[in-house]
């Protein structure tokens, strides 16, 4: 397919809802965010420290903000329940997946992440469970990278609490290239 017309084709998926809203298994809780602030080794007493957080004005500890997407993420049931259907001779049926398949067919079958902007709105507190919803916000013409020819993806990301706030803006870029035309890139 002409790249003219795959833009024209990719152009369809923009402002279309990436995938099902993903829902935390797990309400947001300390034990978890202790967990991540070692991991971190991040020492702002106001994420596990009852007290230093209430001498802020705030009620109680505060999660992360950088953490919010570990709540939602899918891990390894996810890449089993892919491989599940898969293995039924079934696809997911969402606009990102589409889209995805859409440029592999394309020979675009490389990835590389190149970007993240967060906005953050509100703190996530224990108790809360985050949702996040995702959308296809823009999708560039083709051009060559250092890499090889493509065209980068962006995902508007937006995490809500339990009483439906939003939490956090993100937008991830991603950008799909054809790895074989790496020699052809200025």
């Amino acid at each position: 397919m002409p790249v003219q017309s795959l833009e024209a084709e990719l152009g369809r998926f923009v402002g279309s809802v990436a995938e099902p809203p993903r829902v935390a298994r797990y309400a947001v809780n300390e034990a978890m965010i202790r967990n991540w602030v070692e991991a971190h080794d991040d020492h702002n007493p106001v994420y596990v420290d009852r007290e230093a957080a209430r001498a802020t004005g705030r009620p109680d500890v505060v999660c992360p903000p950088a953490m919010v997407s570990t709540w939602v993420m899918a891990g390894y049931r996810r890449h089993r329940e892919v491989q599940r259907l898969r293995a039924e001779g079934a696809v997911e049926d969402f606009a990102y997946s589409r889209l995805m398949n859409m440029l592999d067919e394309a020979g675009y079958t490389s990835v590389v992440a190149t970007n993240v902007e967060q906005e953050y709105l509100r703190e996530l507190h224990p108790g809360d469970h985050v949702t996040a919803r995702f959308t296809i916000e823009a999708i560039s013409p083709f051009k060559r990278t250092a890499l090889g020819e493509g065209c980068f993806v962006t995902l508007l990301k937006e995490y809500l609490n339990s009483d439906g706030d939003l939490l956090v803006k993100e937008r991830f870029r991603l950008l799909r290239f054809a790895p074989d035309s790496r020699e052809e890139a200025v």
